[in-house]
This record gives C-alpha cells, sequence and structure tokens, in this order.
C-alpha cells in the first residue's frame, strides 16, 4: 500500500503528531511518501495561466509541481494535514493547491484522481477546523475524488501537544486509530465509487467542454477532453 502524505506545515507540532498517529497504525505495511509546505513547494502561482492555456510543464515551478502530482497519482491513499490558520488552511497549502487548478474539472483533470481515497486532518484551537478543511476538499472533490474522510479536532487547549489534557488526547488518538483501521480494510485494488456530485460536476464541465470545442476545436482543455474521450462515450470512473 502507497501512502501520499500533503504537510501544510513543517512544524512538527499537535498537527504532526496527529499526522504521526495515523501512520503509525499502518506499520511497515504502507510505504509512505511525504511533502512538507512550503520546503517541497516554495514557489507561489504566479497566475500567468500557461498551465490553462498552453501545459503545466511550462509552469515556473513545473519541477516541484510534478514531483508531487507523480505521488499523488501513484498513491493508494492520499492524506492532507493541516492547522486552521486564521480559520483556514495555511498559505503553503494554499499555494499548493493553487499550482493545480489545472487538474480542476473544469480544466483537464487525471482521470485517476476518480478512483482516489483521501484523508483530510486538520485542527484548531477554537474554531476554523470546518473551514480549513473545505479549502482542502474543495480541490480534491474538484480533481474528482469522492472518498473524502475528514477529521477534525477543536483543542480548546495550548498549541503544544503534551500540555493538551490526557483525557482529550487519547480521545483523539482512539478517533485516529478508528479511522486508520477503516483505511487499513479497504480493498485498493478496486477504485474508490465515483458519488453523485463528483459525477454531476463531471457532465456539467463535459456540456461546458462540447460548447468551447465547437467554437475552438483547438482549444487546450477541450483538446484534452476529446483525447480521454470523455466528449464521447469513456468515462474517467470506467
Amino acid at each position: 500500500m502507497k501512502i501520499t502524505v500533503i504537510n501544510g506545515t513543517e512544524q512538527q507540532g499537535v498537527t504532526y503528531r496527529l499526522k504521526e498517529i495515523f501512520l503509525q497504525e499502518f506499520g511497515d505495511t504502507a510505504e509512505v511518501t511525504e511533502f512538507y509546505l512550503p520546503k517541497d513547494c516554495p514557489g507561489f502561482c504566479a497566475g500567468c495561466k500557461v498551465c490553462f492555456f498552453k501545459d503545466e510543464h511550462l509552469c515556473k515551478d513545473a519541477e516541484n509541481i510534478q514531483k508531487i502530482e507523480k505521488a499523488l497519482i501513484n498513491a493508494d491513499l492520499i492524506m492532507f494535514t493541516s492547522p486552521s490558520y486564521v480559520f483556514h488552511t495555511t498559505g503553503a497549502m494554499k499555494s499548493m493547491l493553487d499550482h493545480f487548478g489545472y487538474r480542476w474539472m473544469p480544466h483537464r483533470p487525471s482521470k485517476e484522481m476518480f478512483g482516489k481515497r483521501a484523508i483530510i486532518v486538520t485542527q484548531c484551537l477554537g474554531a476554523g477546523s470546518k473551514s480549513t478543511a473545505k479549502d482542502i476538499k474543495d480541490s480534491l472533490s474538484w480533481w474528482g475524488i469522492s472518498k473524502i474522510k475528514v477529521c477534525k479536532f477543536r483543542l480548546m487547549s495550548d498549541v503544544v501537544w503534551d500540555n493538551i489534557p490526557e483525557k482529550k488526547r487519547s480521545k483523539i488518538t482512539t478517533c485516529l486509530k478508528k479511522a486508520a483501521a477503516q483505511m487499513k480494510r479497504i480493498d485498493y485494488t478496486k477504485p474508490a465509487h465515483t458519488n453523485f456530485v463528483v459525477k454531476a460536476k463531471f457532465y456539467a464541465v463535459r456540456m461546458m467542454q462540447t460548447g468551447l470545442g465547437k467554437k475552438d476545436p483547438e482549444y487546450t482543455d477541450y483538446k484534452y477532453w476529446k483525447e480521454q474521450g470523455w466528449i464521447d462515450t469513456v468515462r474517467p470512473w470506467q
């Protein structure tokens, strides 16, 4: 089993501890690849749109982005972790997700993503874990991922793990171990089911791409959809 982890911060604080508790349940049964932001993706999206109109490999940060994308595609399980910064995901995580705008369904989604499974782990001191998870979940859904589990925690305590009351830490640990056990029981030789929401997005975009293709058959995104067979009868979840 292969797990790719995208860490929204390089700090080895509470969020790091939550991630480690989850991964420990897999022991030596999983091959884990991790990226720490912003170290592994330091560049901001410049909004040049070269990935949309020409080729994602022409992006100034293509070397970092393609390395992350390869790991995501090769993974059986994708894990995103992020503390809540002012009610949202970290700036580094948002910056990385911006780079993957070209993989949103209105552009050129990767067919492999439609069969992926993902888990998001977030935490905050009072509020913000829900909106932080949503920041990440929005991108994953528009990438084509349906099976997204969210583990969010409101600590209401110090930012140091050891200062969190033992009862609270035990409850969090139990929750993460349970989530890991659920993930371990999955048969990863079979792609995840694509739900109604993702399919609805796909068909709406397919209609849009068909219209754009009639106006300009050389339009980059339309050509991609046509090559995939999605304008016709092929579907990425089949």
